[in-house]
């Protein structure tokens, strides 16, 4: 077929919705349930997801005694009537994340071997319940976060640090539950799927150390509060492996969505091919290698025979330096990025979202670049070298009407992004 704007928009948004579905933890999270407990049955958690998926919880378990408290994000929640719902702040922590954490920790204090901890963890759970450490503030935690978020800092480096700083994460939360049978349902956000990175791993014990938290802060280079500086100091450890059991199953992952993905790019006649579920690195950069790999496509028929689409997922890093940054966030970053390398290459389009809904604190998901982005831009007295200079990309996709705005998804399992090489 020949492909025309139109149905090349179709398709990739077709493709976008068919992986944030395939995250929905209402169709995924009663698999991984296991008979239910002798003795109570606590559920505590957070994330982006950790409504639905309590929700999920009670339809799954409708006879099932269930009581406890989850946290997601301002406007994330969703009604419930055994497992309570509190909304906190993300990126950076509120107090209702203090009181949110606290609370949890006192949720699973006391129980006995019959008892069962159920925890439904998703991404930006780590910003959900922020606990500080003791002798730490909220507002040093505040403070740190906000450096990290600036930093360019990968995720597992991020986590380690907040980990140490915290009075619930890196495995704080199981530790309190013990004897009980702790069961950690998870929907992953992070490359690698590794369930001690998702929110800071609550219920997993944490193999990084003091030391090398230390070593992290360090080559950031940031100003640290005072009271920070004293508690790593005092080199405070988290808990480590084989502390407690761990017990973790995987409700929904990025892989999962990307083969979902993949179906539904077959439904469109495209050949798929999955690059990685766990791509990192500087967003515009990533941008490059995309349109690289998709100018490929279009010219040799390497390394897939076109009509194709490029499918790719993980957690790309804007670093924004010294400079006043824009609106914009890694999508729309990573979109302007491919556009300027594409050059107007014709017959590529490609949209790069976030699957919970919001790229960065923007209220779209992500965009869509076509053939025509950058003459549509100078059409419209938009400099788009001079937009990526100033991390401003949302305002740019503004303009030209092409963000991906599809409200809060209520399930979190990364970026995803399709190139349509037609």
């Amino acid at each position: 077929m020949a492909w025309n704007d139109t149905q090349a928009r179709a398709a990739l948004r077709a493709i976008f919705d068919a992986a944030v579905a395939a995250a929905d933890p209402r169709l995924t999270l009663a698999a991984h349930l296991p008979p239910p407990p002798r003795g109570r049955c606590v559920v505590v958690g957070a994330g982006k997801a950790s409504a639905l998926m309590a929700a999920a919880l009670e339809a799954a378990w409708p006879d099932v005694a269930l009581s406890g408290l989850v946290v997601t994000r301002y406007g994330h929640a969703v009604p419930t009537t055994r497992i309570e719902v509190m909304e906190s702040s993300h990126p950076v922590p509120d107090a209702n994340s203090e009181i949110a954490a606290r609370r949890m920790l006192d949720c699973v204090r006391g129980l006995g071997p019959e008892d069962l901890v159920i925890a439904l963890i998703s991404g930006g759970g780590s910003a959900l319940m922020a606990l500080p450490a003791e002798g730490l503030t909220l507002a040093d935690k505040q403070a740190v976060n906000r450096a990290l978020l600036a930093s360019g800092a990968p995720i597992g480096a991020m986590n380690a640090v907040r980990k140490h700083l915290s009075g619930i994460k890196g495995g704080r939360l199981a530790a309190a539950a013990q004897p009980a049978r702790v069961l950690t349902l998870a929907i992953s956000d992070v490359p690698g799927d590794d369930p001690a990175i998702i929110a800071s791993g609550p219920t997993l014990p944490d193999d990084t150390t003091a030391a090398q938290v230390a070593a992290i802060l360090a080559r950031i280079a940031m100003p640290l509060p005072a009271a920070v500086l004293d508690y790593l100091a005092r080199r405070e450890e988290t808990p480590k492996p084989g502390d407690f059991p761990v017990e973790v199953r995987m409700v929904a992952t990025p892989m999962m969505a990307l083969r979902a993905a993949a179906k539904a790019a077959e439904a469109q006649g495209l050949s798929p091919l999955i690059l990685g579920d766990a791509l990192e690195g500087e967003s515009r950069e990533l941008g490059i290698v995309l349109a690289g790999i998709a100018l490929s496509v279009a010219r040799h028929g390497a390394p897939v025979r076109r009509p194709a689409v490029l499918l790719s997922g993980g957690e790309t890093s804007v670093t924004i330096g010294a400079k006043t940054a824009g609106r914009g966030g890694r999508n729309t970053e990573c979109l302007l990025g491919l556009a300027l390398a594409l050059n107007g290459a014709p017959g590529i389009w490609a949209l790069a979202g976030d699957t919970d809904g919001i790229d960065g604190v923007e209220t779209a998901a992500g965009a869509i670049v076509t053939p025509e982005t950058l003459a549509r831009a100078r059409a419209a007295g938009i400099d788009p070298h001079a937009v990526l200079a100033g991390h401003d990309s949302y305002t740019l996709f503004s303009a030209l009407a092409d963000l991906v705005v599809t409200g809060p998804t209520l399930t979190n399992v990364n970026d995803i992004r399709a190139v349509l090489i037609a």
